[in-house]
């Protein structure tokens, strides 16, 4: 069964990021784990320059709950790429991100994951509501549903 195809045209936001030396494994190639790193940059990122969000005092945190990866081909340091970031699933306390991860001047990509935010009260730990400022930079990320 083939992998089906993520092109960069798929994606509403995009992250640079310069792959570091000691992201290859002995294998010679950025390690798999690292990829969750890439995403979890990418979406934060987008999430305090974009939506406002305040990791050190704001009373909103956003929880990892769910996370997945699909491997297409290898990248190695000291290559360039960049983070395509969409949303797939918008809820009342829940995000669900889509991303892939793209050398720098490719359409196809290298790698394709996704993960779930629950957005929680950093007091108490509980969900809420997704704040306007977040719900509005998200927004701008949704991808239509499938038909």
């Amino acid at each position: 069964m083939s992998q089906p195809q993520h092109l960069r045209s798929d994606y509403r936001h995009f992250q640079p990021i310069t792959t570091r030396w000691h992201d290859n494994d002995v294998y010679g190639h950025v390690n798999n784990v690292t990829y969750y790193s890439f995403f979890d940059s990418a979406v934060n990122t987008y999430l305090i320059e974009v939506g406002g969000l305040d990791i050190h005092n704001g009373a909103v945190v956003g929880f990892v709950v769910s996370s997945s990866c699909d491997y297409f081909a290898s990248i190695a340091f000291p290559e360039r790429i960049e983070i395509g970031l969409r949303v797939g699933k918008l809820g009342n306390s829940s995000v669900q991100y889509e991303l892939a991860v793209f050398k720098e001047g490719e359409d196809e990509a290298c790698a394709a994951g996704r993960f779930v935010h629950v957005f929680v009260d950093r007091s108490s730990n509980r969900p809420l509501s997704i704040p306007e400022t977040l719900r509005a930079a998200l927004t701008l990320l949704l991808i239509e549903p499938a038909i």
